[in-house]
């Protein structure tokens, strides 16, 4: 069984190659399920059960976590949000996801 640094590094890595395909939604995807992974693990760390596989459902518990600080809320936040009409974030979420990564699990 693999350990959830590695499940994060092959989303990331993942969602690399994805954009060099220049498919730019399933980077997104990508980036997002590495969240949920560091997010899942997050709460494990802290005791509490996680009733859900779901990284989208694990990033809007973590907007509501009292404990979490106000710039990793901002970053959940824009990991939640949809795309325009056009298929834009106005923010990278590969980037933003890494960084979410690294710093929750810090």
């Amino acid at each position: 069984m693999t350990d959830w640094r590695s499940e994060i590094q092959a989303e990331f890595e993942r969602a690399e190659r994805a954009r060099a395909r220049g498919n730019e939604g399933q980077a997104r995807v990508c980036a997002r399920r590495a969240a949920g992974i560091a997010a899942r693990e997050y709460f494990t760390l802290r005791g509490e059960k996680v009733r859900t596989q779901s990284a989208y459902d694990l990033l809007n518990l973590l907007k509501e976590d009292q404990q979490l600080s106000p710039d990793l809320k901002l970053v959940a936040e824009h990991l939640t949000l949809r795309v325009t009409e056009e298929f834009k974030l106005p923010v990278d979420l590969v980037a933003e996801a890494r960084k979410f990564c690294e710093d929750l699990l810090k």
